[in-house]
């Protein structure tokens, strides 16, 4: 006897319930009413013969031990089935109709004023969903189905996913005003981690950037502790940023500006105008390797790779 199969739609509402935490949000993204998405999540466990909630919590969504299992199942499920539109859409017409781009905070706003209407120009039938969020979150988003392509910072951990390298992002020392290694033509890393070094939050990967271009590697505790040395003579060790930490690029630079510190920024957020007005001075950073990679990435075997990759060259353009 053939199984009841779980539709799509019951699919949609599963994985729209376990992003939202919010029957009423979930609903709203999947077009239906409340008592709709819910009736629906009922009917598949009664096709299912398993409590996907454990409604013991009330209100709170909280999905049993199978219900995770059959959660994770459901996101494979979903991506597969949009697979199979994507090879139809490719070959009606490359690089037509939707695609989710995710992007990071240090490369989104910076990159995506020129590059939007590049794209537009060159790919006129294409319609982009843009998502900011940091690596790892795009990521699992990618690994999830939620996304189709995502325009990283390279290095990364990224998973199985395909990645492809397109252009170098220079590293750039900000000091505050009068500050003594203004007087330098290039700043070498190591003069740089002497002094209060500013940092975005964690979970941005330029901080992981910048702190591997400072000669400092991870401690063993919460920050670790600072020790001296520098990256040919032995490295250091923690996180120095004694609790300052910044959310945005932006605020990076008005900290620099208020004489709180010196940091690194990337040549595409200064290029684009991030420190002028500020009072701030820019210097390279002096030796090998200070720069990042940007890229792009997707997931393997990807039934649009090599749309995607036909987008490199004009991402690459609108960088330099």
């Amino acid at each position: 006897m053939t199984p009841h199969l779980p539709t799509p739609q019951q699919l949609r509402y599963l994985v729209a319930l376990a992003e939202h935490q919010h029957f009423g949000r979930a609903a709203s993204e999947c077009a239906v009413t409340q008592s709709t998405l819910s009736a629906g999540i009922l009917a598949l466990e009664r096709q299912l013969g398993a409590s996907v909630l454990d409604r013991a919590f009330g209100k709170r969504v909280v999905f049993t031990q199978v219900g995770s299992e059959i959660l994770e199942r459901a996101r494979v499920a979903l991506a597969a089935l949009e697979a199979v539109a994507d090879v139809a859409a490719a070959a009606r017409a490359p690089l037509s109709g939707p695609l989710r781009l995710g992007v990071i905070p240090t490369i989104g706003p910076f990159l995506l004023p020129r590059l939007m209407p590049a794209l537009r120009e060159a790919f006129p039938k294409l319609r982009l969903f843009l998502r900011e969020d940091t690596t790892e979150r795009l990521v699992d988003r990618l690994d999830e189905g939620r996304l189709d392509l995502a325009l990283l910072a390279l290095p990364c951990s990224c998973g199985p996913a395909e990645t492809l390298p397109i252009a170098r992002d220079g590293f750039l020392a900000a000091l505050p005003a009068g500050h003594v290694l203004a007087e330098r033509e290039a700043v070498p890393p190591a003069a740089l981690a002497a002094d209060r070094l500013l940092l975005l939050e964690d979970g941005h990967c330029l901080r992981d950037q910048t702190l591997t271009a400072c000669g400092f590697v991870r401690g063993d505790g919460p920050r670790g502790n600072r020790t001296g040395g520098n990256r040919t003579g032995g490295d250091r060790t923690g996180d120095p940023a004694d609790g300052f930490a910044a959310t945005s690029l932006h605020t990076l630079v008005q900290m620099v500006a208020g004489g709180l510190g010196v940091t690194v920024l990337p040549r595409l957020a200064v290029d684009a105008g991030i420190a002028e007005g500020t009072g701030i001075v820019l210097r390279p950073l002096a030796g090998a390797g200070m720069w990042r990679t940007l890229g792009l990435a997707w997931r393997r075997n990807a039934p649009r790779a090599a749309e995607y990759r036909s987008l490199a060259p004009v991402v690459a353009q609108s960088v330099s």
